[in-house]
């Protein structure tokens, strides 16, 4: 409590201070050849680290302190252009649009192109763009994909709420299903096309721009998203000379501290830039501590005209507690933790214990080279390397950690696990060993990627560009025993090569088995853009190889213990064209097929080198249409789309009469997405502007499957033991997609109070939310799955800009959740498809964060 008035008389001594500042100053830059916008240019106050960045319509605002001075604006590529001012006497002063020159001599680092950036009014897609000032603002302790949540299509959540932990889920697609990128670079998992956001926790510090290109999307590598792209570009050498220092606090002993360092570009023309940090704290679930690091390293040089290189590193190394067991509502209600509940932890020796916990550092190093081989065309190409080490903890053996009973290992129904009593027991068994252990499940994996892109202009109205995907993949899969508990080892029986092993700390256990993806892909693309029309037609190929090779389950001997390569061709083609109606009003309509291949556990069954032989590609028919409208004070966009996924990839084990188990493919099954998406803002006066969203989706099932015979590899008819054959019944017609909301709209406002205080207000609201199920189990005409209550969240906050011992600093203050609304973030199916049986996770409640930052 001392700790947040202290915080709060700083804020409010600040505040009063505010008298000091003078006006604002806004403007449009574009590029002076094309009239394109110009976003991310940086806008600075000279003589000042006072700055901002352009929106991805070329628009700034900026509020300054002094009466008269210069605003100096520069971006990469473009000649730097110094612009003077005069408040006197007025409040507010517009630049109008400031067009850019292009410079052959300045530091080339990134363009649009090279990072498959959508450009407003022109490329033919759904957008939306989260600028650096926004995540700086407002996230606070939020995991970064919730700074998405006032975005059409976006439904975020925190997962168990762990440190790391969240979901990223856009039109009703998981993240396996969209495509992350960091600076053009894909990070989706190679085996599972997953995304933990725990191994980017860092992205948050050093992000220049956060881009959603909804639907088919604007990449330029041969990458198949179904939902939409999610576009990360972190900072880069061309910010100005200078830096800054930063610290957090918030609730649950919440603090992060870090610095930013960035050279500029020096007269050898190298520049360099490094920031550094690290995030701390007891979570707001009970038993989920973290203690994170990140750091970014970017250095740029210069060659010559022609020619620059660019090395960027960045990584995230954390540890966090988990829960990982949802709970029925009743158990959050019986509970003395309530919505904090989590079962997953206890002590041991008297020391907090995860049962359930992450671990994992995913250090990701890219070397860029930028050719500029005439006036017309360029070469970009990017080698990089990745490397994975940490996995996630649980437990083996007996289960001792059973909950909402009297259980003599735990403390209550729902408290902590008693570690020591387990441990007794293990020590009691004596040579049996222990009964149970802690263990942790490792993924550790190397990934070696190379992007390049080759652009020319055909024509002074057609632009090509192609280019090649290549990424090589190993991933190492195993279990290590972290904990015996007090026993003397572990007895595992599930290694061929040594039956009744035993395993001690260290050790590997249970499986143990190598997973290789290679990946190569090529992608083409010609767009056409003179006066008021623009379009663009692309194709893409690739191969997608598989190989499992597998040291427990096969003798060292055995030539089965590693399998060939499975190959998986894919192609894809989409088109779009923009017709800009006027200077405010534009259309557009993109349409687009493509593959995708299975991922790693569908083609490789039973956790064994069991290859599905008949494991097809996914296909995947989408097509949009849509409108905007930019005006003086007022923009909007409203789009409508379909998409159809045929063919979704469903496994399923059967056992036939000899007891032989294999896996059968259940195909023909679809799904339809479909909705409507409205975005808005609005300025009524310079000090105060608007925004809205609205996102209605209709996602369903689109057919049964219905008496599917099953066969074994060998194409034998299952039967069962009257001889009849198995049928297979997948009944899910109309039924709703379930994990995510299909419903959402939220509006906020921002108020400069002062100009150099701003307050925030943002509500969100999530309806039409259906928990999620296992589509195969349903082989009879059930209920629709379990509909969640709608809830609606009020976040608030407070940025405030001042003068401290000669350099400009900033304070941020933010509470999420204000109104400290109780409601459901995630819930599984159960029985019936009632309130009462479903799994579910409750989102935090009433969080907050205050954090000042000088800038130098």
């Amino acid at each position: 409590m001392k700790k947040i008035t202290s915080l709060l008389t700083l804020v409010f001594l600040l505040l009063t201070a505010a008298a000091q500042a003078q006006g604002t100053i806004r403007g449009t830059v574009v590029d002076g050849e094309n009239g394109t916008p110009l976003p991310g240019v940086n806008v600075v106050i000279e003589g000042t680290t006072n700055g901002v960045s352009t929106d991805f319509d070329g628009m700034f605002t900026i509020q300054v302190v002094e009466n008269t001075g210069s605003v100096r604006v520069s971006y990469v590529g473009f000649a730097p252009k110094v612009i003077p001012f005069d408040l006197s006497g007025q409040k507010v002063i517009d630049l109008g649009t400031i067009e850019l020159a292009m410079d052959d001599n300045a530091l080339d680092e990134v363009i649009v192109r090279s990072y498959s950036l959508a450009i407003d009014r022109k490329t033919p897609v759904a957008v939306s763009t989260i600028k650096a000032e926004t995540i700086e603002n407002q996230l606070g302790n939020q995991e970064f994909p919730e700074i998405l949540k006032t975005t059409p299509g976006v439904y975020a959540t925190r997962g168990g709420g762990g440190f790391g932990d969240a979901e990223l889920r856009i039109r009703g697609f998981n993240s396996e299903n969209v495509a992350v990128m960091i600076n053009g670079i894909p990070v989706n998992d190679m085996e599972n096309g997953r995304v933990y956001w725990s191994n980017w926790a860092g992205l948050s510090d050093v992000a220049s721009s956060m881009q959603v290109q909804r639907g088919l999307g604007a990449a330029m590598i041969a990458l198949p998203s179904i939902g939409g792209t999610v576009n990360i570009v972190t900072k880069s050498t061309d910010i100005a000379k200078g830096g800054n220092v930063m610290m957090t606090t918030g609730n649950d002993g919440y603090t992060k501290y870090g610095f930013t360092l960035s050279t500029g570009l020096l007269d050898s023309d190298w520049a360099a830039t490094v920031s550094l940090s690290r995030t701390s704290g007891n979570g707001f679930v009970d038993g989920t501590p973290f203690d994170a690091y990140s750091y970014f390293v970017n250095v740029a040089k210069k060659i010559n005209e022609n020619h620059e290189l660019s090395f960027t590193a960045f990584g995230a190394p954390q540890r966090h507690g988990q829960r990982q067991n949802r709970l029925l509502i009743d158990d959050y209600r019986r509970s003395p933790s309530g919505i904090k509940t989590n079962v997953d932890w206890g002590y041991r020796n008297g020391q907090f214990v995860s049962i359930e916990d992450n671990f994992y550092h995913k250090p990701q190093m890219s070397l860029n080279h930028y050719w500029t081989i005439n006036d017309k065309s360029s070469l970009s190409s990017a080698v990089y390397y990745s490397f994975g080490t940490g996995g996630g903890g649980g437990w083996s053996g007996d289960n001792k950690f059973q909950f909402g009973t009297n259980s003599p290992y735990r403390d209550g129904l729902y408290g902590p696990v008693d570690l020591d009593a387990i441990a007794a027991d293990n020590q009691a068994a004596g040579i049996n060993g222990s009964e149970t252990i802690l263990r942790a499940s490792r993924n550790n994996h190397n990934w070696l990627g190379a992007l390049s892109q080759f652009n020319t202009e055909i024509s002074d109205f057609i632009d090509f560009t192609g280019g090649i995907d290549l990424r090589i993949y190993k991933g190492e899969h195993y279990q290590e025993v972290t904990d015996l508990l007090g026993g003397l080892y572990y007895i595992d029986d599930n290694d061929e090569n040594d039956p009744n092993k035993l395993v001690r700390e260290g050790d590997k256990f249970s499986y143990y088995d190598f997973g290789y993806t290679n990946w190569a892909g090529f992608f083409a693309q010609a767009e056409y853009d003179k006066d008021a029309l623009s379009a663009v037609v692309s194709v893409a190929g690739s191969n997608t190889a598989y190989k499992r090779k597998d040291f427990f389950n096969y003798l060292d001997s055995d030539p089965q213990r590693e399998t060939d390569w499975i190959n998986f061709p894919a192609f894809s083609t989409k088109g779009g064209v923009n017709y800009r109606l006027d200077t405010e009003n534009n259309v557009f309509a993109n349409i687009g097929y493509f593959e995708r291949a299975p991922f790693n556990d569908a083609v490789f069954q039973n956790f064994q080198n069991d290859v599905n032989a008949d494991a097809e590609n996914q296909k995947i028919f989408s097509a949009e249409l849509g409108y905007g409208f930019r005006g003086s004070n007022f923009r909007a966009d409203l789009n409508v789309y379909r998409t159809k996924w045929m063919d979704r990839t469903f496994t399923r084990r059967f056992t036939d009469p000899n007891d032989n188990q294999f896996t059968a493919n259940i195909l023909g099954i679809d799904a339809l997405h479909q909705g409507i998406e409205l975005e808005m803002q609005y300025r009524p006066v310079d000090a105060l502007t608007l925004t809205g969203m609205l996102s209605v989706g209709d996602w369903k099932w689109d057919n049964d499957v219905e008496d599917v015979p099953i066969f074994d590899e060998d194409q034998n008819q299952l039967v069962d033991d009257e001889g009849e054959p198995v049928l297979v019944n997948v009944l899910i017609d109309g039924l709703k997609v379930g994990n995510s909301a299909q419903t959402t709209f939220a509006v906020g406002a921002d108020y400069a109070i002062l100009p150099s205080t701003n307050i925030r207000a943002n509500f969100n609201y999530a309806g039409d939310y259906f928990s999620d199920y296992n589509p195969l189990g349903r082989d009879e005409r059930g209920p629709q799955t379990w509909e969640m209550p709608a809830y609606g969240l009020l976040d608030l906050g407070l940025t405030h800009r001042f003068e401290f011992g000669g350099f400009n600093a900033q304070i941020n203050a933010n509470v999420f959740n204000v109104l400290d609304t109780e409601y459901l973030s995630d819930s599984q199916n159960g029985s019936g498809s009632v309130a009462e049986t479903a799994l579910v996770y409750y989102g935090p409640g009433r969080t907050y964060t205050v954090g000042a930052k000088i800038n130098f």
